[in-house]
C-alpha cells in the first residue's frame, strides 16, 4: 500500500478529555471540600500544606499572564473598533450598560442590607477589625491611573496604570493608520500567543478547584459562618438576584432573546470565574463564549476586555453596599439617604478600581474612605472574603457578557441563529481543535 493511502497512526482517547469541563468542575469542588473538611478535622497538616500549595500554584499562574494580557487586550480591542460600523455609538452604548446595571445591582444590595440588618447580632465587635495595608481614595485612584514609568506597573501589577497606557497606545495606533499596522499584527499574535497560553492555565481549573476550595474549608471552617451567616446570604441573594433575576429581565425585554440560552452559552464562564476568582483570568473564555453567543467578534474584542476591568456588578456594586451597612452596624453609626446615594455614586464611578483581579478590597475601602466609615472595618470581612469572593466574580463575568449581548441586539447586529444555538463549552472546543490539529501533523506511514 502506498504511503498517500496508509491510514495514520490512531491516537488513544484520553478517558479524562470525554468528561465534560463542567463536571470535572463539579468533581474539583465535591473533592475539594471533601479533602479541606478532612484536613481540618483531623488535623492533617502536609495535607493543609498540599492543598494550599495547589490552590496558590493556580492562581498564580492565572496572575502570570494578567499584565501582558490586559495591556494586549485593551490595544487590541481598541483598534478593532476601526472594523466596525457605529464604533463610538457602539462603545458609548457599551458604557451606558454598564453604568444601568451597576445602578440595579446596588440598589438591590443596598435594599437587602436595610431589610436584613447584616451587621447585627454577630457578636462581632470593632476591636475585632484591622486596618488594610492598603486602602483606596479618591485621590490615590484619580493619581493612580497615570503611571510614573511603564514599567513599575507590569511589576506590581498595577491593573488601572495597565489600561490607561493600552489605551492610550491604542488611540495612537489608530491615529497612524497604515503606518501602525505592523505593530498591529505583531501585538495581535501577541495577544493570541498569550490566549493560548491561558487556555493550558485554564485546562488545570478542576485541579486548582480542589485546593482553592479545601484551602478555604480547612482554613476557615464552618464555624467562621456562624457569625457572617446573614451577611454571607445577602451577598449570595443579592448576586443571585442579579444574575438569574436583573439579567433574564433585561435580555428578555431589552434584548428580546431566550435568556436560558444565554446561560447554556455563558455558563463555561461562569462557572471558571466561580472557581478563579478573577475576571480577568476568565476573559479569554468570556470572550469565547460571548462570540459564540452571536456578538460579533469585532465588537467583543473591544466590550469584552473593557468590562473585565471596569465591569464589576458583584464585586464593585452589591458587595460595597452590603458591607458598608454591616460595617456601619458594627460600628454604631447610622447612615443616611446621602450615604446610600454616595454607595451609589462609587459603586458606578470607582469599580474599575477592583481592576478584574481577585478580591475587591480596595473598592470597599474607597467605598468606606468616601463615606467616613471607619477602615478597621476591612478587617472584619477578610477571613471570610474567598468564600464571598466566588459568587462576586461569577456575578461579573456574567455581566461582562450580558451587556455585549444587549448592545449587539439593540444594534441590530446579533447573529440570533447563532445565539439560539450556542450551548457547547469553548474549553471542550479548544481541546478537540488542538487534538485534531495533532492529528493532522502525524505524518503518514510509509
Amino acid at each position: 500500500m502506498s504511503a498517500n493511502t496508509a491510514n495514520p497512526p490512531v491516537k488513544r482517547a484520553n478517558p479524562i478529555s470525554k468528561v465534560p469541563f463542567w463536571a470535572q468542575i463539579v468533581a474539583g469542588l465535591v473533592l475539594g471540600v471533601l479533602l479541606g473538611w478532612l484536613a481540618r478535622s483531623q488535623d492533617v497538616s502536609w495535607l493543609k500544606t498540599t492543598l494550599e500549595t495547589i490552590g496558590n500554584t493556580f492562581v498564580q499562574l492565572l496572575k502570570l499572564a494578567v499584565a501582558p494580557l490586559v495591556f494586549f487586550a485593551i490595544l487590541v480591542s481598541i483598534t478593532n473598533l476601526r472594523k466596525v460600523n457605529n464604533a463610538a455609538r457602539l462603545a458609548a452604548q457599551t458604557l451606558i450598560w454598564f453604568m444601568i446595571t451597576s445602578l440595579i445591582a446596588v440598589a438591590i444590595g443596598i435594599t437587602i442590607g436595610l431589610l436584613t440588618n447584616p451587621g447585627a447580632g454577630t457578636g462581632l465587635t470593632p476591636a475585632d477589625g484591622s486596618k488594610p495595608e492598603h486602602a483606596g481614595s479618591w485621590i490615590d485612584f484619580l493619581t493612580g491611573i497615570v503611571p510614573t514609568d511603564v514599567i513599575t506597573p507590569f511589576q506590581n501589577l498595577e491593573v488601572l496604570q495597565i489600561v490607561f497606557m493600552a489605551a492610550v497606545a491604542g488611540i495612537a495606533l489608530l491615529k497612524l493608520g497604515e503606518k501602525a499596522k505592523p505593530i498591529l499584527e505583531i501585538s495581535e499574535s501577541i495577544l493570541a500567543l498569550l490566549q493560548k497560553a491561558l487556555w493550558w492555565v485554564i485546562l488545570l481549573a478542576p485541579i486548582g478547584t480542589i485546593g482553592l476550595i479545601g484551602k478555604a474549608i480547612s482554613t476557615y471552617g464552618w464555624d467562621l459562618l456562624g457569625k457572617y451567616a446573614t451577611f454571607t446570604a445577602d451577598i449570595y441573594i443579592g448576586c443571585a438576584l442579579v444574575l438569574f433575576g436583573v439579567y433574564p429581565t433585561l435580555l428578555a425585554l431589552v434584548a428580546k432573546v431566550n435568556p436560558i440560552q444565554f446561560f447554556k452559552g455563558a455558563w463555561p464562564a461562569i462557572q471558571l470565574a466561580f472557581v478563579s476568582r478573577s475576571s480577568v483570568g476568565t476573559m479569554p473564555v468570556t470572550q469565547k463564549v460571548t462570540e459564540r453567543l452571536g456578538v460579533p467578534k469585532e465588537y467583543t474584542s473591544f466590550a469584552v476586555p473593557f468590562g473585565a476591568t471596569t465591569k464589576m456588578d458583584g464585586c464593585a456594586a452589591i458587595y460595597p453596599a452590603l458591607a458598608a451597612i454591616f460595617i456601619a452596624q458594627i460600628f454604631d453609626i447610622q447612615l443616611g439617604i446621602k450615604e446610600y446615594l454616595l454607595i451609589a455614586f462609587v459603586s458606578v464611578v470607582g469599580s474599575a478600581a477592583t481592576a478584574g483581579l481577585t478580591g475587591a478590597t480596595v473598592m470597599l475601602t474607597l467605598t468606606l474612605s468616601t463615606l467616613g466609615l471607619p477602615l478597621e472595618g476591612v478587617g472584619l470581612l477578610m477571613a471570610i472574603d474567598p468564600i464571598l469572593d466566588m459568587m462576586r466574580t461569577a456575578t461579573n463575568v456574567a455581566g461582562q457578557a450580558l451587556v455585549p449581548v444587549v448592545v449587539a441586539a439593540r444594534e441590530k447586529i446579533l447573529d440570533r441563529e447563532a445565539y439560539a444555538t450556542a450551548s457547547s463549552s469553548p474549553l471542550d472546543r479548544e481541546d478537540a481543535e488542538e487534538i485534531q490539529d495533532s492529528r493532522e501533523a502525524v505524518p503518514a506511514a510509509a
